[in-house]
């Protein structure tokens, strides 16, 4: 997650990716205060047929400012992008991935109903500091087309006994 003061260098990267097509970033937006408090990402498009349809993209680049924690924002952001990539384009699968030392993300994937499948050795640059220029490893979660029904049913089940305004979580 950026600190505030990386927030602008972190949007006009997010455009510049946008640009190039590479990543189709949100705001995720308190609907309670009116703020953005986070950002989420379609990324990595894949298509494996000939017919140019899309059968796979990543959701990535995610984070939640604190205040935003735990008060549905990722539930319901992953609601949208998940019904978007199952239902509006038709894809077969959604990837997940993250630092697999980031065992907050990956419960939080977990949560929405995304399934562990493994972690990829050195896949990935990390971002964390003083790692600058080595590999991560990274957990890669997914759902696939066939459990979007059951996934959809329980992310709808969470945001129905959520309000707007509800005080977010303390770990």
């Amino acid at each position: 997650m950026p600190r505030a003061d990386e927030v602008p260098d972190y949007i006009a990267t997010q455009r510049g990716r946008a640009a190039e097509g590479t990543v189709a970033p949100y705001a995720q937006i308190s609907l309670a205060t009116g703020r953005a408090v986070g950002c989420t990402s379609f990324c990595t498009p894949r298509a494996w047929r000939t017919s140019g349809r899309l059968d796979a993209v990543e959701v990535g680049w995610t984070w939640l400012g604190r205040s935003a924690q735990g008060t549905g924002v990722n539930t319901e952001a992953k609601l949208l992008l998940f019904r978007q990539a199952f239902e509006g384009w038709g894809v077969g699968r959604v990837d997940l991935m993250t630092d697999a030392r980031n065992v907050r993300s990956r419960a939080a994937m977990e949560r929405v109903g995304a399934r562990p499948e493994g972690v990829l050795r050195g896949w990935g640059v990390s971002r964390v500091p003083g790692e600058e220029g080595r590999l991560r490893d990274t957990a890669v979660h997914a759902v696939l087309a066939e459990d979007w029904t059951e996934v959809r049913e329980k992310l709808e089940k969470i945001l129905s006994g959520r309000t707007t305004s509800a005080p977010p979580r303390r770990s």
